[in-house]
C-alpha cells in the first residue's frame, strides 16, 4: 500500500505488537504475521463445527463452504504470486491445490495450511521483493500478509454473523483492519469512487483504544491521519464496530455506535466504499 500513511518510523510498543507514530496505530510486521495465522485458525475452528450449507447474509449467494473456499483459495493464490515473484496477475487455474476439499475436516486442514503458505512464500522470496497486487501496481511481498490478514478478519466476521454470534476481535487487530481499509480506499479511482464531497470530513473514534482516524478529501481521493479533528460527521464506538461499519457489515443505526454531525456525509461514504 503506498499506503503506509503515517506509518513511517514506527517502533514496537506493548504486548499487542502495536507500531505507533504519534497516535496512529498499526500492527507491526511480526504481529501481523501472527494474526494472519490466528485469524485463519479461528475461521477454521468455526467451519469445523458448523453446517457448511449455512447461508452468509453479508455475502449474498454464499454459504459458509463458499466463504471458506474463497478465503483459502485466495491465500493459496497469494502464495503463488509471491513464490513466482510475479509482476502480473496469476490465474486461479494455475494455483496448486486451490480448490477446497469436499470433506469438511479436510477443508479445515486445507484452510489452516493456506495461511502458512503465505508466510513461507514471503520468507522464501524475501519481504521486499516487488510483486503484483490488485491495487495500483507492484508492492513488496510483505504487503500481502496484511492484506490477507484482513481478508480473514472481514470474512470471519461474516461467518460469525451468519451463525448468529457476536463478532469478537482484539481492538488492535480491528483497528489495523480499519487502517488498512482506509489505505485501500485512499488508492482512489478507478478502484474506489471519491467517498467524500468537497469540504466534508469524517472522523472515526475507537472508544476502546483511544485511537482516531480523521479523513478528508484530497484531490480525487482521500487522505487520513490519526490526529482527532472536528469533522462533518463523527462516529464513535469500539474498534471492532467501527471496522464492521466501514465494511458495511453493520449499519450506521447500530446501537453500539454514536454518530454526531451530518449523517448524510456518512451515508455517502458508505455508499461509495463497498469492498
Amino acid at each position: 500500500m503506498s499506503h503506509e500513511v503515517g506509518l513511517v518510523g514506527h517502533h514496537r510498543c506493548g504486548p499487542c505488537g502495536w507500531a505507533t507514530v504519534g497516535i496512529v496505530h498499526s500492527l507491526d510486521p511480526q504481529a501481523a504475521r501472527a494474526a494472519l495465522l490466528t485469524e485463519t485458525d479461528l475461521l477454521a475452528d468455526l467451519y469445523r463445527d458448523c453446517d457448511p450449507t449455512t447461508p452468509v447474509p453479508t455475502c449474498p449467494g454464499w454459504t459458509l463452504a463458499t466463504l471458506v473456499a474463497h478465503v483459502g483459495g485466495g491465500h493459496r493464490w497469494t502464495a503463488t504470486i509471491v513464490t513466482r515473484r510475479s509482476t502480473e496477475n496469476v490465474a486461479f487455474a494455475e494455483v496448486p491445490d486451490v480448490r477446497r476439499p469436499r470433506d469438511q475436516q479436510a477443508a479445515v486442514a486445507w484452510l489452516r495450511d493456506s495461511a502458512r503458505q503465505i508466510i513461507t512464500a514471503v520468507d522464501a522470496t524475501g519481504p521486499d521483493v516487488p510483486v503484483w497486487t490488485p491495487f495500483g501496481g507492484l508492492r513488496p511481498a510483505r504487503w500481502w500478509i496484511r492484506r490477507r490478514l484482513h481478508e480473514d478478519t472481514g470474512h470471519r466476521a461474516d461467518a460469525l454473523l451468519a451463525l448468529g454470534r457476536e463478532v469478537v476481535m482484539a481492538p488492535a487487530i480491528a483497528a489495523d483492519g480499519l487502517s488498512e481499509l482506509l489505505d485501500l480506499i485512499a488508492v482512489g479511482p478507478p478502484w474506489f469512487a471519491v467517498p467524500l464531497e468537497d469540504g466534508t470530513t469524517l472522523t472515526l473514534t475507537a472508544t476502546d483504544s483511544a485511537t482516531s482516524w480523521s479523513v478528508a478529501r484530497s484531490a480525487d481521493t482521500v487522505a487520513w491521519t490519526g490526529v482527532p479533528a472536528a469533522a462533518t460527521v463523527t462516529v464513535s464506538g469500539a474498534a471492532v464496530d467501527l471496522y464492521l461499519l466501514a465494511l458495511r457489515r453493520i449499519s450506521a443505526d447500530n446501537a453500539r455506535l454514536a454518530i454526531s454531525g451530518d449523517p448524510k456525509a456518512l451515508d455517502t461514504w458508505l455508499d461509495r466504499t463497498a469492498f
